[in-house]
């Protein structure tokens, strides 16, 4: 009942796109990465103040 599959591998060689729209495609590119290094940032700041605060913690008991 399966069926044979007409999949063919593609190769791509070139692309042509004018010099003007790959700088806009890459200026909208860079555009749209700063939320996400913005998110990424308050993320991984929050995972090193709660690791920052285990680990601090557990030295403050060598002080006693």
């Amino acid at each position: 009942m399966s069926e044979p599959s007409n999949n063919q591998q593609v190769t791509v060689v070139n692309i042509k796109m004018p010099f003007i729209s790959m700088v806009i495609f890459m200026v909208k590119f860079a555009i749209a990465s700063i939320p996400a290094f913005l998110i990424l940032s308050v993320i991984f700041g929050l995972l090193a103040m709660v690791f920052g605060g285990i680990f601090h913690g557990m030295g403050m008991m060598d002080s006693y």
